[in-house]
């Protein structure tokens, strides 16, 4: 009979470096949360120092690893200044979660200003393109790395959101796909998830008198299920980023109780 196999002759599994944009808070704190607590080494990169921070006591006060980098992720210097702490304190970057950003008013395009397109558009998008195209060059010279994107509802259907969130998160889904698609053979895999409407404490500041959140309230009301937690959001990800789904790439994973098969 085989003996067992003891403790000490499983190889431990590799402490793996993740940097999670936007985890001061919801659905970014609780995926650096889930990373750390199976050992991974989380950097939280956020524009809110002081729940980037509380993130970090979070994970360091049950004996993980984490540190905050603070700063608009719309600006590049920034971003390179993430990606250099991150080669730095934990040598090199294994995962990269874009999951920051910011809603906007729910307003129709006659009724969006140019202050609301260009603020939304910066950060739920050209902000996760500059981090992630400041990563691919680490991940290329060791031949792998897993990129996860917090897309939306909004990204797979018109009537989630209002003109600038819907373009934005319509445009993060297609730069997932080009990125699957660009960089599978250098072994780097990108997927998404697609949250519904979660418990996350984002408000939308919106006029009650203005088209567009007439429109999409009625719709979302008549087709949601009930509201997500931010830790079940942050299973997907952590489950995209794992092992177990070493085939999976390209994939837009609605994470929403059916809302996206009504």
């Amino acid at each position: 009979m085989t003996p067992p196999i003891s403790d000490a002759e499983i190889a431990p599994r590799a402490r793996r470096s993740v940097i999670v944009t936007g985890a001061a808070s919801g659905i970014g704190r609780a995926a650096a949360l889930a990373f750390a607590a199976q050992g991974d080494r989380v950097l939280i990169a956020d524009l809110d120092a002081d729940g980037a921070e509380e993130t970090v006591r979070k994970i360091t006060a049950t004996g993980g690893v984490a540190l905050a980098a603070i700063g608009d992720l719309g600006e590049q210097r920034v971003v390179d200044a993430v990606v250099a702490r991150a080669v730095a304190e934990f040598g090199g970057i294994d995962v990269l979660v874009n999951n920051a950003g910011v809603m906007d008013r729910m307003s129709a395009a006659h009724e969006t200003d140019d202050a609301e397109w260009e603020r939304v558009l910066r950060i739920d998008l050209t902000a996760p393109f500059l981090l992630t195209r400041a990563v691919l060059p680490h991940m290329l010279t060791v031949g792998a790395g897993c990129l996860v994107f917090t897309g939306s509802e909004a990204g797979l259907r018109g009537g989630a959101a209002g003109a600038a969130y819907t373009a934005a998160k319509h445009g993060i889904t297609g730069l997932v796909k080009n990125l699957a698609v660009m960089y599978r053979k250098q072994g780097i895999r990108t997927n998404m998830i697609a949250p519904g409407p979660t418990a996350t404490g984002i408000s939308v500041d919106s006029h009650p008198d203005a088209q567009g959140p007439a429109v999409v309230t009625s719709l979302i009301g008549a087709n949601i299920g009930r509201l997500g937690s931010a830790d079940e959001q942050a299973a997907a990800i952590v489950w995209l980023a794992s092992d177990a789904a070493a085939f999976i790439n390209g994939a837009v994973l609605p994470v929403d109780d059916g809302w996206s098969a009504v």
